[in-house]
Order: C-alpha cells, then structure tokens, then sequence
C-alpha cells in the first residue's frame, strides 16, 4: 500500500526517532519480544524500519497495532545498540 505524500510525511513525524518495543501478542514479532528498538524511518508502504538492539533492521508496519511507543528517557537506558551501522564506525581488526 503506497501512501500519499500528506500521510506519508505525517507517519514519519509521528514515528520516526521513536524508542518502540513490539506487540508481544502478534506472533510474527515474537523473536524481538522484550527487546528496545528505535525507528530509523518510515518507508513508502507504511512500515517503520526499525532498528534493534541486536542489529537486525525490521520493516514492522507503522501502527499502535504493532509497536508500543516507549518514554524516551526510560528507552534510551534499555537500548544499548553496539551492532548497529554506525556514522563513523570504529575500525575493526
């Protein structure tokens, strides 16, 4: 489902930069049950990609139904994201 630029941009406002956990009830989410992730953006269809603590980037679509806004202060103590891509990385060995 393509979005129109109106609703598209207010999706990203609304989400974007957010600290969410999942719905622990839908089952196809159950793998990052418990776990703090931060949405990066919103894309053209909808969906929140949402990066997580353990690494993985997740397409999730962007509704109450999904994903639970966390408080932000709250959040940002529980999301230690050391495998994510980085600006500047350090360099590995």
């Amino acid at each position: 489902m393509l979005l129109d630029e109106a609703s598209m941009e207010a999706l990203k406002r609304e989400w974007t930069d957010q600290y969410v956990e999942v719905n622990p009830n839908r089952p196809e989410l159950a793998r990052y049950k418990g776990i703090v992730g931060r949405v990066v953006t919103v894309n053209w269809n909808g969906k929140a990609l949402v990066d997580f603590q353990d690494g993985a980037w997740v397409d999730i679509p962007a509704s109450g139904e999904y994903l639970t806004r966390l408080e932000a202060a709250t959040a940002a103590a529980r999301y230690k994201n050391i495998n994510s891509a980085q600006p500047f990385p350090q360099k590995q060995r």
